[in-house]
């Protein structure tokens, strides 16, 4: 049962390499987004996962989890899988929010949430290594899908963000389930040139098919992208703001504000 207070309580997790929980915390207390985010550490959620109930939002964040081991962010979600599962079983059940971002979302695909064209728990897709053979870090657009009912990317259009990775190539496991993305509209957002046309290297960093940045799950409360919306949220940010007349808010804190006005809405 939600609690019902006035800024939607958002959860993000830390530890183990995980990089970017306070940019991420940051995002979501800005007073234009209106939470009322804390970091925890993954080893105290697991000790107590009922503090989960608590909040609205949770929140993977960007970072090298395990050091990257065996793959990107496959660590923390086998932890996920087998010390949390039911509590974030639950957690979707009761209509809340989840958002990767970055490791964050690799570590939702390898664990079946991310994008469950199927069913929850199954592994759908991979992120893989760029197609550069390199760590990529670099600025890109993205364009985002109007056809998707996610709430994440609600009155965007397009976005400019920072991507740091080196592997970021989303790869879906089967044709079939690359056109189930397609056609369920669960690809939330493309790389594109600055034009808004489709992209090739370098807009697409990493070679992702169907220059794929972001994908939302069917019912578009859980939400990965491997760009960092956390990281241009002030006009400073930006590779060019001395040199450009920018807005004082960054682009990435639609993002934030979306999840939660939906979470004020929608979960508590």
């Amino acid at each position: 049962m939600s609690i019902s207070i006035k800024r939607p309580r958002v959860l993000v997790l830390t530890g183990y390499g995980i990089n970017c929980e306070h940019e991420t915390a940051h995002a979501f207390n800005l007073p234009s987004v209106g939470g009322d985010a804390m970091t925890l550490h993954i080893t105290d959620l697991i000790a107590k996962p009922e503090q989960l109930d608590g909040f609205h939002i949770l929140a993977l964040p960007g970072g090298f989890s395990f050091g990257d081991d065996i793959s990107a962010g496959i660590v923390l979600a086998t932890k996920l899988r087998y010390r949390l599962a039911e509590p974030l079983s639950k957690f979707l059940r009761d209509g809340k929010l989840i958002i990767g971002i970055c490791n964050g979302f690799q570590a939702l695909v390898r664990l079946g949430l991310l994008p469950a064209t199927s069913q929850a728990w199954q592994q759908d897709a991979t992120l893989t290594a760029n197609d550069s053979g390199k760590f990529e870090d670099r600025w890109v657009y993205l364009q985002i899908n109007p056809a998707c009912s996610s709430p994440f990317v609600q009155d965007i259009d397009q976005c400019y963000l920072p991507v740091r990775h080196g592997e970021g190539k989303f790869v879906p496991r089967s044709p079939d389930i690359l056109q189930q993305l397609q056609q369920q509209q669960l690809i939330a957002a493309r790389y594109c040139a600055p034009n808004g046309e489709a992209a090739s290297y370098p807009w697409n960093p990493n070679g992702s098919v169907d220059d794929i940045a972001a994908v939302c799950d069917p019912s578009g409360r859980v939400f990965g992208l491997m760009p960092h919306p956390e990281a241009y949220t002030h006009r400073v940010q930006h590779p060019r703001w001395t040199r450009e007349s920018l807005p004082e808010e960054g682009m990435g804190v639609q993002i934030f504000r979306n999840a939660v006005s939906f979470a004020r809405s929608h979960v508590m």
